[in-house]
């Protein structure tokens, strides 16, 4: 079903924007829950495909329905790195704040002064996230009256959330990176009396146990969950498979030694 478009002036403006919350790449400081197996640059390297292919996902998606994608992003100075590994359509909201809650906040609130119905926020830590829970999410918040999408993680978090109106109070007393975020945030949607809607399960690759299914979808045909189909992440695959060739990861056991990291 494809959503309305929001009709300002000459320009029309797709009725849902889908932000992902994206940090620039830099050794040492991204990803580094991913060391070991990887180096400090491999999993910058990681972080780099990451958005890469959740930006390709979102502009998949927006080719099925009424979206607009973006990439809300910090720090402060990083604007180059995304106008440098992002495709032109897809925007740019800066979205440096001290807290999560706070960048959360921010980037929904820029979606909506840009003219949207509907914000989503979604992390870039999933980079098989099925296009169908973007549509989903779309759908959903097309339909009347207030109400929000909550897309939990496997690991207490929330890969998604979104809105069609600013609620403030649902970044607010949040345990942020912990088991309790998902949860929390369904007791603040409870007390503002705010419908919830429930997308199925996902998982974020933000630790080894995670870059084990990661590698298990990419090369063993193993979907985290058999009723959804997981994107095709071309540039996480084309970094995996180049590290497999690799001198550090010579041969497809590498990609097993993760897993045995994780246990």
């Amino acid at each position: 079903m494809r959503s309305a478009v929001v009709d300002l002036g000459n320009a029309k403006v797709p009725a849902c924007g889908i932000a992902a919350m994206a940090k620039a790449s830099v050794p040492g400081r991204t990803k580094t829950r991913l060391v070991p197996p990887l180096s400090f640059e491999q999993a910058a390297q990681c972080n780099t495909a990451f958005v890469r292919d959740i930006a390709e996902n979102i502009l998949a998606a927006a080719a099925q329905t009424s979206i607009a994608g973006y990439v809300a992003y910090g720090p402060a100075d990083a604007q180059p790195f995304f106008q440098t590994n992002l495709p032109p359509d897809i925007g740019l909201i800066e979205a440096c704040y001290p807290s999560l809650g706070a960048c959360l906040d921010h980037a929904i609130a820029q979606l909506f002064e840009r003219g949207h119905r509907a914000a989503v926020v979604v992390n870039s830590d999933s980079p098989t996230l099925p296009i169908s829970l973007l549509l989903e999410a779309a759908e959903v918040l097309a339909r009347p009256g207030d109400r929000a999408v909550l897309g939990p993680a496997l690991d207490g978090g929330y890969y998604l959330l979104g809105l069609k109106a600013q609620h403030r109070r649902l970044f607010e007393d949040i345990a942020w990176s912990t088991q309790h975020v998902a949860r929390q945030t369904r007791e603040r949607a409870a007390e503002l009396r705010l419908p919830m809607h429930i997308l199925p399960t996902w998982y974020d690759v933000d630790d080894v146990s995670a870059l084990k299914m990661l590698v298990a979808e990419l090369f063993e045909g193993q979907s985290f969950a058999p009723a959804l189909r997981p994107a095709q992440p071309r540039h996480t695959r084309a970094l995996f498979q180049s590290l497999v060739e690799s001198s550090e990861l010579k041969d497809r056991r590498a990609l097993d030694a993760f897993g045995r990291a994780a246990e």
